[in-house]
């Protein structure tokens, strides 16, 4: 059986329902680590189950590097307005921003990338996660990178 303070951890690293870390602990035994990959594969297959919903709503969201050479816009949507305007959505569109401004122009395949942030997760994954979180589908819809 899991305790009261392994759960709050790991809702903490995961952001993931108190239910949910608490079956994923449950079924791993006690094992923090087993527990995130139980969820982080959820994530993944609920992610799946999204797809199909349609996304209405989102964000326009821009970032300019510091020395202002590059420059990004997405468009980022999602299925409903209180999603769109909550903080963890706002965070992944910046996140998103983040990463297209660090990388190469010649590079076309965001979503297998690496996260800057975290090598061990891809672009996909970072979306994914968030999609679990949410109950959303969320989808980037457009992005331009612009770079003197």
């Amino acid at each position: 059986m899991s305790s009261i303070d392994q759960i709050k951890q790991l809702r903490e690293a995961t952001g993931i329902s108190f239910i949910e870390c608490q079956k994923a602990l449950r079924e791993a035994g006690g094992d923090l680590e087993k527990a995130k990959e139980i969820l982080k594969k959820r994530g993944k297959e609920f992610a799946k189950t999204r797809t199909e919903r349609e996304v209405k709503q989102g964000m326009i969201d821009s970032y300019i590097h510091s020395g202002k050479k590059v420059g990004v816009m997405i468009e980022l949507r999602c299925e409903t307005d209180f999603v769109a305007k909550s903080e963890d959505f706002k965070n992944l569109s910046h996140e998103i921003c983040l990463q297209i401004a660090a990388i190469s122009p010649d590079e076309m395949s965001l979503f297998s990338q690496p996260w800057i942030k975290d090598q061990t997760k891809t672009v996909k994954d970072l979306i994914d996660s968030c999609i679990a979180k949410l109950g959303e589908n969320i989808v980037l819809e457009k992005f331009i990178r612009y770079e003197l």
